[in-house]
């Protein structure tokens, strides 16, 4: 248990453990897998939202483990230096990033942080979806910030409360850093995440994480019992994309 938090905590302090706040990323949805092995463990946290630095939207698989796999391969490296500083830096996380909405011709062109008024649908895994209207927008306590134009950040968090298990990681996506031999305890699709821009906190010092390092150590999901209401939605997290 101690070992896993101070992973955590190390990647926290490297900036690689997801802060829900992300002044980067408008949070649309989250999810949080534990998965183990008789040797080995790992704690997957999926993240879609959009980025405009990124400029789409995209699920973003935070891994966190004993040992990974499908790691970067030295080619993907202009020096094997930097390789190495890669493996050096990033012992035992990972991130890959999938896009479930394919990217055409649905944003706006001269803005992209907007759907282009002449968009009627987006193509969410394959699958045709319309664009919302305003009352279909006000249901899941989404409000224009830009009227009457809708913003990319939006529709991500329409698409999350319509098709949550479209926007977030399929399978085998959750599992691309995970070892075939890893059995998959738990699923969360809601937890208490720390606020991790407050000072001197860290996922050690939640009793979340707590809990859950113990059920990655031993195995027993009974040892998971949340004392904390869950926080993980994007309305509880409003600087997230602010920057």
């Amino acid at each position: 248990m101690t070992e896993i938090l101070q992973i955590l905590d190390d990647c926290n302090g490297a900036y690689t453990f997801p802060m829900l706040d992300n002044g980067h990323v408008y949070l649309a949805a989250t999810r949080m897998s534990l998965h183990r092995s008789a040797q080995d463990w790992a704690l997957v946290i999926e993240i879609f939202g959009f980025s405009p630095r990124a400029g789409t939207p995209d699920v973003s698989v935070h891994t966190f483990a004993s040992r990974l796999r499908n790691r970067d391969k030295p080619e993907q490296y202009a020096k094997r230096s930097l390789y190495e500083a890669y493996l050096r830096d990033n012992p035992h996380n990972d991130v890959r990033v999938f896009h479930p909405i394919a990217d055409d011709d649905w944003q706006d062109p001269e803005d992209p942080e907007l759907v282009s008024p002449d968009a009627m649908q987006v193509l969410l895994r394959g699958r045709a979806v319309e664009l919302p209207s305003l009352g279909a927008l006000a249901k899941h306590g989404i409000e224009l910030s830009e009227p009457p134009r809708l913003s990319v950040f939006e529709l991500c968090r329409y698409l999350a409360a319509v098709d949550r298990s479209s926007v977030l990681a399929t399978i085998k996506e959750r599992r691309v850093s995970v070892f075939p031999e890893m059995k998959e305890l738990l699923v969360l699709e809601a937890w208490n995440h720390p606020d991790l821009m407050e000072d001197d906190v860290r996922p050690s010092g939640s009793r979340t994480f707590q809990q859950l390092a113990r059920v990655l150590e031993t195995g027993d999901i009974s040892l998971y019992k949340p004392v904390e209401k869950a926080n993980t939605h994007w309305h509880h997290w409003p600087e997230g994309g602010t920057l």
